[in-house]
């Protein structure tokens, strides 16, 4: 098992390429089972949970065949083909979903196509309970008979197929609301999904789905219009760039006091992010390539509450946190997603930050330096948290469990080297 060697105190400075988006890309190839086309998508990152979405693909029979361009031996912004003639496996086995809760994605898309989907209940990171039942009331909704044994999901369309209906959430949910999207495809007549996610990754998804002919409304609002159809086309489609991997090297120009250019970065898709680090005393400047990030005077404390977008995202809540032990002043973050995401707040404090949780509630009280300390990662971003503590950190900093970190960040490693990070990635 790796972990990461940081020695602190370097001022980051250059121009890092942002990768395409995770969050994005999983529905997307997931996607590629609702036809018997060929889907060709284009800037994929390398990375272990895109792996675990090929292998759960291959699993059901179809084919993903990597083309695209290398880089030091090793591929990235990658373009995969991917193609699904036959479903030839309906079942969602635990031994490949347990590694990834986005496995979920696979049922909408099997159910709408074969009438009949099993999928194992999934794993991901311990952030907090994470219930699918918002999927599954979405798809008795469009029909389906929804049964729960020996840790399954088992979902049965009707006679002739899953029909198109209104699904209202009870509460936000991306990945139902993804699912829900990626099913009423092959729905008959209309499905109209109430409270809707908004998110970018949504846009993205609906985008590709309308390529490949389903027409869809609505896109980037809580209220979404498909009209189902009798079969998907293939398509050809580019995945966004990710704003979370965007967001967290834009934390790490500023916890250094460096000056960072974000090639690729879409600020669009970043505004309660940028608007938070302004407060904080952040420069934040957009130019052709996309974003300049830069700090030069003391960090100024900040008030936040994590929402689902366009408020500030649950998924920068680590990194921000981060930067806020070095802020002159006490800062206030509450966590209002999932209510287990501040596992990394005990970390932090071994490398002496000041902290305190009530509920769901963190005060930061901003500390002249940090210290380097051995650390656990508990989580994808809390990963890259306490990655981004250990640049600015006196000393070294070891981040064990580096294996959450390489389910979200492409060539982390490279990309801090390539900004002027002492880094490195050994055996633990």
């Amino acid at each position: 098992m790796d972990k990461l060697i940081v020695r602190g105190g370097q001022k980051l400075s250059g121009t890092v390429q942002i990768s395409g988006a995770k969050n994005a890309a999983l529905p997307l190839m997931a996607a590629s089972l609702l036809t018997d086309a060929r889907l060709r998508l284009s800037n994929l990152p390398r990375l272990a949970d895109l792996a675990t979405m090929g292998d759960l693909l291959n699993h059901h029979g179809a084919s993903v065949t990597i083309e695209g361009a290398m880089g030091n031996g090793r591929p990235y912004g990658r373009i995969l083909a991917l193609e699904a003639p036959h479903i030839t496996d309906t079942t969602a086995p635990y031994d490949i979903v347990r590694k990834m809760r986005a496995s979920i994605l696979v049922l909408g898309p099997i159910l709408a196509r074969e009438g009949l989907a099993r999928v194992s209940l999934p794993g991901g990171c311990a952030i907090g309970t994470r219930p699918i039942d918002l999927h599954l009331d979405g798809l008795k909704a469009l029909g389906a008979e929804i049964e729960l044994n020996e840790g399954y999901v088992t979902a049965r369309a009707p006679r002739g197929g899953l029909r198109g209906g209104r699904v209202a959430f009870s509460k936000i949910s991306v990945g139902a609301t993804e699912n829900l999207m990626m099913a009423a495809c092959l729905a008959n007549g209309e499905t109209v999904l109430e409270n809707a996610a908004c998110e970018p990754e949504i846009v993205d998804l609906g985008e590709c789905l309308k390529a490949m002919g389903a027409p869809i409304e609505g896109l980037g609002t809580p209220r979404i219009r498909i009209m189902g159809q009798a079969s998907l086309s293939g398509a050809t489609h580019r995945c966004m760039a990710d704003r979370i991997e965007a967001g967290s090297y834009a934390v790490a120009a500023a916890i250094t006091g460096g000056r960072v250019t974000l090639a690729g970065a879409e600020p669009a898709s970043m505004q309660a992010l940028c608007d938070i680090l302004k407060e904080a005393g952040v420069d934040i400047a957009e130019c052709d390539a996309g974003l300049i990030v830069s700090r030069e005077g003391p960090l100024r404390p900040v008030t936040c509450t994590t929402h689902p977008y366009p408020g500030f995202p649950t998924d920068m809540q680590a990194q921000l946190m981060a930067l806020m032990t070095l802020a002159e002043g006490e800062s206030v973050i509450t966590e209002a997603i999932f209510e287990n995401r501040f596992m990394h707040v005990q970390e932090l404090a071994r490398m002496g930050a000041d902290i305190s949780v009530s509920g769901s509630t963190a005060r930061i009280r901003g500390v002249g330096s940090l210290t380097g300390a051995p650390v656990m990662a508990t989580d994808l971003r809390a990963s890259m948290g306490l990655a981004l503590a250990g640049l600015a950190a006196r000393g070294v900093t070891e981040v064990h469990r580096l294996y959450h970190l390489d389910r979200g960040y492409e060539r982390l490693e490279e990309k801090l080297l390539g900004l002027g990070a002492d880094v490195a990635r050994v055996a633990a």
